[in-house]
């Protein structure tokens, strides 16, 4: 279960120094700092359904969703999320695992995320749709169809079958939220390879 820092302190108040015993059920494994301020009582929680209470509002997204739609061959252990309006990357490092945040644009950010339940616990996660988008974002700019063929399937390592299976039409509505040269690119690059080929 999670826990913050005051509901701890309510939990421990009839210990002169709730602080020293935060530190103690620490040593002791029966309690597992997550972030500042927030604390988990399960050490066996995947790190998965922690990574929108660290930092957010987020979903996961990036590399990780790639993997985890086997749209990649690399397994990623990094949980990467989306964030919007933060304005610079974050990292956390915790004994549940890595965590990054990067920013997608505001206009974006809704749109494509899956909600689950784990373990009691919800996390949201990009459709793979929203993933790729949210990937190219990432990329310095190609500048044509030819180059953004080359960085989906041999830059990034994109499965060609599992992308040949996403729907391709969500795929150019979520990329018209983005507004970068590589999301018009590759909405003409989804339009002239799969839906008008």
């Amino acid at each position: 279960m999670l826990k913050t820092t005051g509901m701890l302190n309510d939990e421990l108040m009839e210990y002169s120094n709730p602080g020293a015993a935060i530190r103690r059920m620490m040593d002791n494994k029966r309690l597992f700092k997550v972030r500042h301020g927030l604390y988990e009582t399960n050490a066996n929680i995947p790190g998965i359904c922690l990574a929108i209470h660290i930092y957010g509002p987020s979903y996961l997204s990036f590399d990780f969703a790639l993997s985890y739609y086997d749209l990649i061959p690399e397994a990623v252990t990094r949980f990467t999320s989306a964030v919007f309006k933060k304005h610079k990357s974050k990292e956390f490092v915790n004994s549940f695992g890595m965590y990054s945040y990067r920013d997608i644009p505001e206009t974006a950010y809704p749109w494509g995320i899956d909600y689950h339940v784990e373990n009691g616990y919800p996390y949201m996660i990009a459709s793979p749709e929203k993933a790729v988008c949210d990937k190219l974002y990432t990329i310095s700019p190609v500048r044509n169809r030819t180059e953004m063929r080359t960085l989906l399937f041999e830059d990034l390592r994109l499965d060609q079958e599992r992308f040949m299976m996403l729907d391709h039409n969500r795929l150019i509505e979520l990329a018209e939220s983005y507004q970068t040269v590589n999301h018009r690119i590759f909405r003409s690059f989804i339009k002239t390879e799969f839906i008008y080929a």
